[in-house]
């Protein structure tokens, strides 16, 4: 079976009113590790007289900064991209090593959370990526997955009370939890691409959390399924907290704003080129050579 497939992913946000746009930054480019799975990439902003730029953030994140000059009524941000879900991306090497102090800062804890961290004192002393899969587990098992539209992530606290949350409080609830228990974590946000029995693929946004492992590197773990993160996980953005990894960020006039978010993968069949993405130049364009 070939495992090359084409996602495409839209944004789209409507103003009630012509409205000033702050600068938007949009964290949808892959990460450099996962460089030799993406085979084409193309990302587009509407409309057309946006001025876009790319830059690297404080976590060596891709971030497109977009300003747009005059009033809108709308805002479209378009990826696709060509990934073959065969190569397994190489983990993050030594170089990664000394930025890892970012990912050690903690909340206080609450009742929920101390009890959580406690009971998984002994188990975190071992700092390997066994302790840390068993912990992933425990989480996936204690909570039950909610899906919530709204922004924002609840607290770790929170999360533990209500017993449920989705991918990115549970996420975030593992990451409070390693750094309570002396590991170096990190929020992850990217795309996680999965088989489906009736249209072949499916893709969605999502969340998980990556622990430096001594002598692994960073290793990531999803909380919603209880497992290790595989090659069907495309990260986009790791940070320190989850509202600095959020795809689309970014100040605007008041108004009633409404969006709209369609996101597909389609199977490349064998013998068949992947099909032509953005034509390099073209106004709000930015093609694989220049954005990887």
């Amino acid at each position: 079976m070939n495992s090359r497939v084409i996602l495409r992913h839209q944004t789209r946000y409507q103003y009630d009113r012509p409205v000033f746009l702050g600068r938007q930054t949009v964290r949808l480019c892959p990460v450099p590790r996962v460089r030799s799975a993406i085979r084409d990439y193309a990302f587009e902003v509407s409309p057309e007289t946006a001025e876009m730029t790319w830059r690297q953030d404080a976590y060596g994140n891709r971030v497109a900064e977009i300003r747009v000059p005059e009033r809108v009524t709308g805002f479209d941000v378009s990826v696709r991209m060509d990934v073959d879900l065969g190569v397994r991306p190489v983990l993050s090497g030594i170089a990664e090593a000394p930025v890892c102090t970012t990912y050690r800062d903690v909340d206080a804890a609450g009742a929920q959370v101390s009890r959580f961290v406690e009971s998984w004192r002994m188990a975190g002393a071992e700092k390997t990526s066994e302790a840390v899969a068993d912990l992933n587990r425990a989480v996936a098992e204690h909570l039950t997955y909610q899906r919530r539209l709204e922004p924002g992530v609840w607290t770790p606290e929170e999360t533990l009370q209500r017993q449920s949350g989705s991918c990115r409080d549970s996420a975030w609830l593992l990451v409070t939890v390693l750094r309570h228990l002396g590991f170096s974590a990190r929020f992850v946000s990217g795309y996680l691409i999965q088989s489906d029995p009736a249209d072949g693929w499916n893709c969605d946004l999502h969340a998980w959390a990556e622990a430096w492992i001594p002598g692994d590197g960073w290793v990531g773990f999803d909380t919603t399924s209880g497992l290790v993160v595989a090659q069907h996980h495309i990260p986009l953005a790791v940070a320190g907290r989850p509202e600095e990894a959020a795809p689309i960020s970014g100040m605007l006039d008041r108004c009633r704003a409404t969006f709209d978010v369609t996101m597909r993968a389609e199977p490349l069949l064998s013998g068949r080129e992947a099909p032509e993405l953005a034509m390099i130049g073209q106004p709000g364009v930015m093609r694989s050579h220049e954005a990887l």
